[in-house]
């Protein structure tokens, strides 16, 4: 059985990223501070034979609506950002040996919910599974933290699992560095770590090696970043002849979109810390936007968007 343990690091953040002693592996020279600004959460972009089936299928099951992000273009707007989609000719590939492992939506009751989706049709990649001692406590209550996967459009994995609301709350990463990934995040984009000073020791639950990993907040969506490990035992036969992550561009959840205040400094920046530049700057949404791509930490791929404050975010 796979344990699957990504919001319960809001719930159990000492319990889960903290937990464990081990000294501290230096994370290396630091780069340039980012400026003054502000990075915000924008989009997750995924690839789907069917963008009208994909809306469909997440504005039936979540809480999300039908919504013009530009123009010519519908996608999926949550309460925290968007779902964006781009067509394409073949099923993309989506096992699960790439940074991105998946989306998560919070359930307030999580029994209900599995039910209410069975009713729906979803299929389910993970059925509905108890994990309340994930937080060590031997004493825990049976039946207070849930968690299933569902098998989204193309495959996309989505986590849904018990949490104080019902709204999209989180993306859970791999890496095969989650302290380094983490410090790149820190540095690039201005955000706050949990824990502050992570541990790189490894940590285990029920056998899956679960750290070390930190998270860390971007709008409200909960960015939890997992080792490797964990997705390579539990997901053997993705992983037969693999040994290295592989980018996240053209899979069934392609890519991370982030908004900055200035582009062409946030990219020059980056640019003097290493970071490759994978697409130069151009037009977005009909010229009310700009954006260009990044590689970020293990292949994953970030989109850059500036836009005016009467764009949609």
């Amino acid at each position: 059985m796979k344990f699957i343990l990504s919001m319960i690091l809001l719930t159990l953040p000492g319990a889960i990223i903290g937990a464990g002693q081990g000294g501290l592996a230096p994370a290396g020279p630091r780069s340039e501070a980012p400026p003054a600004q502000q990075v915000h959460f924008h989009h997750i972009h995924l690839n789907t034979t069917n963008p009208e089936a994909a809306i469909d299928f997440y504005t039936s099951r979540f809480a999300a609506e039908r919504a013009k992000f530009a123009p010519r273009e519908d996608g999926v707007r949550t309460a925290r950002g968007w779902l964006l989609f781009n067509r394409v000719a073949s099923p993309p590939p989506w096992r699960l040996t790439s940074a991105i492992w998946h989306l998560g939506w919070g359930a307030v009751d999580m029994r209900a919910e599995y039910d209410r989706q069975l009713k729906l049709g979803t299929r389910f990649f993970e059925p509905l599974t108890d994990i309340s001692d994930i937080g060590g406590n031997p004493n825990a209550r049976p039946g207070s933290f849930f968690y299933a996967y569902v098998e989204g459009p193309d495959q996309a994995l989505i986590e849904l699992n018990t949490a104080t609301q019902d709204l999209f709350g989180h993306l859970h990463l791999l890496s095969a560095d989650p302290v380094g990934a983490g410090d790149w995040y820190a540095r690039h984009f201005g955000v706050k770590l949990r824990p502050r000073l992570p541990s790189r020791e490894p940590r285990f639950y029920r056998g899956y090696q679960i750290g070390p990993s930190v998270s860390f907040v971007l709008d409200g969506i909960n960015v939890i970043i997992f080792p490797i490990e964990y997705a390579k035992k539990a997901y053997a036969d993705h992983w037969k002849g693999k040994e290295s992550i592989e980018s996240t561009r053209g899979r069934a959840i392609d890519h991370l979109g982030v908004t900055v205040d200035d582009l062409d400094e946030t990219i020059s920046r980056m640019r003097r810390s290493g970071v490759k530049l994978t697409r130069r700057i151009r037009p977005l949404a009909d010229g009310r936007m700009r954006s260009a791509f990044v590689e970020g930490p293990d292949g994953i791929g970030i989109e850059l968007i500036e836009s005016r404050p009467e764009t949609n975010r």
